[in-house]
């Protein structure tokens, strides 16, 4: 897909979370990558967040994207780089980075917003910071209302992801209670 000339010339979409971290970005990683960091067997090849609609995040949002040359990915040559009311809208924003693809999402199904998922998520420690992760019970939730058939494919790999979590968690819990 053509993306004004400018090619993506690796993907490290680890990079691209330690980015936004770093720059003091407030969001949700959700998507493929938000299953993969819980553990799903899926592949992915882009970062999908959603993202406060603060105006100083969203400072903050376009200042990292700057620094990774982001671009608007588009079917044409046509070079749109990010601005503020393309991130204050209900829309997606969907990029092209040095690092790797990156989606910017107002809002996920269902209309729900950063501080709508807030309650739904799971921290993880991620390169010194702490990343807020939609959880895979949500996450599941959500992708059986998608239309992507893709997205269905994945739900049994994610439902039995989360089955072994559940398990496994529960064993860590009984064992802790019986050792009080």
């Amino acid at each position: 897909m053509p993306t004004g000339g400018r090619k993506t010339t690796s993907v490290n979409l680890g990079e691209v979370l330690e980015g936004l971290l770093e720059a003091g970005v407030d969001f949700i990683l959700v998507g493929g990558l938000a299953a993969v960091i819980q553990g799903a067997p899926v592949t992915t090849m882009d970062v999908d967040v959603v993202h406060s609609r603060s105006h100083e995040n969203i400072a903050k949002l376009l200042g990292f994207l700057k620094s990774v040359d982001a671009v608007q990915r588009r079917l044409d040559d046509k070079v749109i780089e990010p601005k503020e009311l393309d991130l204050l809208g209900k829309g997606h924003v969907l990029l092209t980075t040095r690092l790797g693809p990156l989606d910017v999402l107002a809002v996920i199904e269902g209309g729900r917003s950063y501080e709508d998922l807030l309650d739904y998520t799971v921290e993880i420690e991620f390169r010194g910071h702490t990343l807020r992760v939609l959880d895979l019970k949500t996450l599941i939730e959500i992708k059986k209302s998608s239309t992507d058939p893709k997205e269905k494919q994945r739900l049994p790999v994610l439902r039995e992801t989360l089955r072994q979590l559940e398990e496994e968690y529960g064993r860590e819990e009984d064992k802790e209670d019986s050792d009080n």
